[in-house]
């Protein structure tokens, strides 16, 4: 056992505060002769557990508070703990340090927060043949004797008393000890219960922080989405206002054509109707010339016939005066027929023409049903042409 100059942990602790079983003195002496080192045996319980700076100490019998040791030893920690030799512990005192009067005193072990865990029976310093020698006292000496007997047999019945005091404490901590036991039981319990909830726990919260970093990478997509949905929504509605105005100069410009429609129909059925005039008028002529050639030839046979008597001068000068006449009145007819058929080349020609616009209308309203970049459509206007 190594010897150590430094100051044991002590405490205030009543007497009444400390817990003597844990800790039991073994094989101490009545007595022990003074001038020599003397061992000092103890065992630990079972539920006892020694800390560092457990150690021994001397005390007078009466002692109040750990902190009035008269000498004090550390106790060697054991290395196995489970063992049973671990349980059996023993310190040496050295003769040096040991009591020179014959005082009581008794062993303590006091833990490294100051509390007593075991207390041996009293001891006393003195030769071993004290017992043998016959002293002869005086009466005052008697006297005195018998007055420290008393002070010892107080001092005794007060130990018993602690000593009753220390069972009960023992019987009671014992049963606290069993309930400790069982609270440690329960704990252990608790404890492998909660390390398992902190496992799931700790997997629920990187679970937790994974969606909530997932959430936060779309949010920061779906920020950035808005973002471009907002310019370009900024940019369609500014490409709807210009639509819109186009749509407005369209819907304009569809009903100027509708009206220059309308004119070209109504100009249509004018020009139809012209033409089928013209048409009559043209068989007329045609009928006309046809009359105009047969009368020329009956004007010719005529003709003929008058050249063959002179007697008949006047009838034939009436004859060909009347062939000169059919025949200007013909060429009159054929520059008619030719001017009219040339005025049907033009109606002809004009009406293509119509035609032509009116397909550019339709095609026209065809493109204003369906604008780029709208997805609305206009009612289609279908045109006619007769």
């Amino acid at each position: 056992m190594e010897e150590i100059m430094e100051d044991p942990p002590t405490s205030a602790v009543l007497l009444d505060h400390c817990h003597f079983s844990q800790v039991i003195f073994n094989s101490v002496e009545k007595f022990y002769v003074p001038g020599g080192d003397i061992t000092c045996y103890f065992t630990l319980t079972q539920h006892f557990v020694p800390r560092r700076k457990d150690w021994i100490g001397i005390f007078r019998v009466g002692w109040k508070t750990t902190r009035e040791y008269y000498t004090f030893m550390w106790v060697t920690l054991p290395i196995d703990l489970n063992s049973e030799s671990a349980k059996q512990q023993e310190v040496q005192f050295k003769a040096y340090y040991l009591p020179k009067d014959d005082e009581y005193y008794q062993f303590c072990y006091v833990d490294q927060d100051g509390v007593v865990r075991g207390a041996s029976i009293p001891f006393q310093f003195r030769p071993e043949s004290e017992e043998d020698i016959l002293v002869v006292t005086t009466q005052e000496e008697v006297e005195e004797i018998e007055q420290r007997n008393k002070e010892l047999c107080k001092e005794n019945q007060e130990l018993k008393d602690s000593c009753l005091s220390l069972q009960k404490q023992n019987s009671d901590m014992q049963t606290e000890l069993q309930r400790m036991q069982e609270l440690q039981e329960e704990l252990k319990t608790l404890k492998n219960l909660n390390k398992k909830l902190e496992n799931k726990m700790k997997e629920r919260k990187d679970c937790w922080e994974t969606e909530l970093l997932q959430l936060k990478e779309q949010n920061q997509k779906m920020t950035l989405e808005n973002e471009k949905m907002g310019v370009r929504v900024d940019q369609l509605q500014a490409q709807l206002l210009i639509q819109e105005k186009e749509m407005e100069k369209l819907v304009q410009g569809d009903q100027d054509k509708t009206e220059q429609l309308e004119h070209l129909k109504k100009e249509n059925g004018q020009l139809f109707l012209n033409l089928t005039e013209q048409r009559e008028h043209q068989k007329n002529l045609e009928q006309t010339v046809e009359e105009m050639k047969q009368k020329e030839t009956a004007a010719t046979r005529k003709q003929q016939e008058l050249t063959e008597p002179r007697s008949k001068k006047t009838a034939e000068e009436q004859l060909v005066q009347e062939v000169e006449r059919l025949k200007a009145k013909v060429e009159a007819g054929k520059a008619c027929f030719l001017e009219k058929y040339k005025e049907c080349q033009r109606l002809h020609k004009q009406i293509r023409q119509l035609r032509a616009a009116a397909l550019e209308v339709q095609q026209d309203q065809q493109n204003q049903q369906e604008p780029v970049g709208m997805g609305s459509k206009e009612p289609a206007v279908s045109t006619v042409i007769g």
